[in-house]
């Protein structure tokens, strides 16, 4: 899949549908929780209404009852790829992919390892963690991977080590994607799209750099083309 997904960091249908109706093509889009909370199930129909592809990013954390009945609604809904976080434990993820699949056997489940905003410290000082951040991503990824789901979300900077652990086949799917002259914002870890390409990242999901663009088409094209080449644009 070389198609980037976009991140719609918006609060409100009406200015996501401003900002889709610049496209002339089927897109790959990001509903986070700000999103889809503010909104509900109805924005799913909509955007998908569109012809549109969607990642619903809600994170579930729970205990394996509460995010299992959580998926069941989710795999009712059509989305292609939704995640949960590795650190609710492979029950939960298990009874995850069980309910999300039932209703959706073609979608897509990965779980979050570390989010892009966490660094080093505070792996070490809050999470309290024996392992190094890079140590505590791949073995999330594993986790999940022996739970049956389908990849992991972690940062562009993992993508090597996480394939060479759990396979080719297992996919990254890498936020924290920003160009040269773009600011970091909240995030910790990040890299250009050529970057992430070079380092393995299979999905990267571009935000701010496309949504806050002048011409966001334009922009997208450059990144997409930088995602599936490799090379930076001048």
């Amino acid at each position: 899949m070389t198609t980037p997904i976009i991140a719609l960091d918006y609060s409100s249908m009406t200015e996501t549908d401003r900002f889709l109706r610049q496209f002339d093509e089927a897109l790959f889009v990001k509903i986070g929780m700000e999103l889809y909370l503010q909104n509900g199930p109805e924005i799913i129909k909509e955007i998908r209404a569109m012809g549109h592809d969607i990642f619903l990013d809600l994170k579930l954390h729970d205990i394996p009852n509460t995010v299992g009945k959580a998926m069941e609604g989710i795999g009712r809904m059509d989305v292609k790829m939704t995640n949960v976080h590795a650190q609710g434990g492979s029950h939960m993820m298990r009874r995850a992919m069980e309910s999300f699949k039932d209703g959706n056997p073609e979608g897509i489940l990965v779980a979050v390892t570390q989010l892009t905003s966490t660094d080093r410290g505070m792996v070490t000082k809050e999470q309290r963690s024996v392992l190094t951040l890079d140590e505590s991503v791949v073995h999330y990824a594993e986790l999940a991977k022996s739970s049956g789901l389908d990849g992991v979300v972690s940062s562009p900077l993992e993508a090597e080590p996480i394939h060479e652990n759990c396979g080719n086949g297992f996919l990254t799917v890498t936020p924290g994607i920003r160009l040269e002259e773009d600011s970091n914002d909240d995030q910790a870890r990040v890299v250009t799209p050529d970057t992430a390409q070079k380092l393995g990242s299979d999905l990267i999901v571009v935000g701010r750099s496309i949504t806050e663009a002048a011409d966001a088409p334009e922009k997208y094209k450059a990144i997409k083309t930088m995602w599936e080449s490799g090379d930076k644009i001048s």
